[in-house]
């Protein structure tokens, strides 16, 4: 099902679409607000930008650093091709330590990856510690945001959710009370797990250490109690040096939620005594997008979400409409190099409005990018029929003059004295939201030779 499909699914309840957006556009002005306090800000994207650049020029060089780094301080490193390779070297540690529950902090590349599931079938309890992830877990949906993963969803239906899977009271949708509920639902899992997966924001090359951002402590709780700490990191997360970290921690945070820094920063550089910390290096189609010239700036995304609180598609559409781990501008950058035929309708659900690309931390060139898939997709013999159908006649109706303002004369005649019904149909895309604005009795050049020559 296309992205403009599954949309028009989201925008049935309006009032829920009205507050998705609002909601999301309250959070974009929190990071205009933030920003505005940093004489330096775009200083400090061109930093940004810079350090990521020199990353993906020389990745082959860093990632040998970061592997030689990291063992030396006494961590595990392991690399994966791909997603089941991931999975499977997880498992792999799980039964070394005939792990049988996992805590898990939030982690885009687990979700990419399906590792929930993966671990599931083999009989693992996995639980997401992030309460917006966790929300989600129960209602057996992916995240909608890679920042906000519930954020499509209202208290009343989180507060339902709760009184099925944690017995809370029936109606009762005080976010502080479903707050407790969830943090004393979460303290039994960790006292309890044998084993943590956390995600990766930023590898350092200098140090062969780690650090993990989040905002309700969940990572630290589960990796300082479990013996064992998984920290599965897509190969792009890798910046030079130590003193680089600063740039990074200072830009995403305000993109992401307004924020001046995430409440926890926290860093990893070697397992205490009697633990262990393994580093799973994940490629995963990078490699392949590092090599596509007009699109490997897309792997200077520190995923802040920035894109997807901007963008009027997005906010009036819902992430589920993307059907991607990602969604959102840059998903729709990410996922044709995943699979091209499957997600070639994701960079046409944008407008090009290029607001994505002014509030990305790191300056990736989203829109243009967007746009450089359309070409690619159309090039490729990928496009709808429909549309090809349609850029069939539009050729030949602009490429003649005379042809080109006949049928303009008949369309304004037309429109003029058709009845609704015959213009508002399903050939008519355009006109399911919107009325066709009233056409004028004469071209432009009609009038001209009336009244200028």
């Amino acid at each position: 099902m296309s992205h403009s499909q599954k949309a028009a699914e989201f925008v049935q309840n309006e009032a829920k679409t009205n507050w998705h957006n609002e909601t999301l556009w309250w959070v974009r002005n929190k990071r205009d607000i933030s920003t505005q306090k940093i004489p330096e800000w775009e200083e400090l994207r061109s930093l940004g930008s810079a350090v990521k650049e020199n990353v993906m020029t020389n990745l082959a060089d860093y990632l040998e650093e970061f592997e030689k780094n990291a063992t030396a301080n006494g961590i595990h490193v392991h690399w994966a091709a791909d997603g089941q390779e991931h999975n499977r070297i997880v498992q792999s540690i799980l039964e070394q330590h005939n792990a049988k529950k996992v805590v898990k902090s939030k982690s885009i590349l687990t979700e990419e990856c399906g590792l929930n599931h993966h671990l599931e079938d083999i009989g693992i309890e996995v639980v997401d510690t992030d309460l917006g992830e966790r929300i989600v877990q129960f209602a057996k949906q992916p995240p909608s945001h890679i920042v906000l993963p519930a954020i499509h969803m209202k208290k009343e239906e989180i507060s339902e959710l709760f009184h099925k899977h944690l017995q809370t009271e029936e109606g009762n949708n005080d976010p502080q009370y479903l707050t407790e509920a969830a943090r004393q639902h979460l303290r039994e899992k960790f006292l309890n797990a044998d084993v943590a997966i956390t995600g990766v924001n930023f590898g350092i090359a200098e140090t062969g250490g780690f650090v993990v951002c989040t905002n309700e402590g969940n990572a630290d709780m589960g990796v300082h109690l479990a013996p064992v700490h998984i920290a599965s990191m897509g190969i792009e997360k890798l910046i030079p040096r130590f003193e680089d970290l600063g740039i990074f921690t200072r830009l995403l945070a305000r993109s992401a939620t307004g924020q001046p820094i995430t409440n926890y920063t926290s860093h990893f550089h070697r397992p205490e005594s009697g633990k262990e910390i393994h580093v799973v290096l994940v490629d995963n189609g990078r490699t392949a997008q590092l090599g596509r010239e007009k699109f490997r700036n897309s792997l200077k995304c520190i995923r802040c979400g920035a894109c997807m609180n901007t963008c009027p598609i997005y906010r009036r559409s819902g992430g589920y409409s993307y059907n991607s781990t990602v969604p959102g501008p840059i998903g729709s950058i990410l996922s044709p190099g995943f699979d091209l035929k499957k997600n070639k309708s994701l960079p046409f659900a944008s407008t090009l409005c290029g607001s994505c690309s002014d509030v990305c931390p790191v300056k990736i060139n989203i829109h243009e990018q967007l746009y450089e898939w359309r070409q690619v997709i159309v090039s490729e013999g990928l496009d709808a029929s429909p549309k090809k159908f349609a850029m069939k006649v539009a050729s030949k109706v602009l490429g003649s003059s005379k042809l080109y303002f006949s049928l303009g004369k008949m369309a304004r005649k037309s429109l003029s004295t058709l009845p609704n019904k015959m213009i508002y149909n399903n050939l008519n895309a355009w006109g399911k939201q919107r009325d066709l604005p009233k056409p004028p009795k004469e071209s432009f050049k009609e009038w001209y030779k009336k009244n200028r020559s």
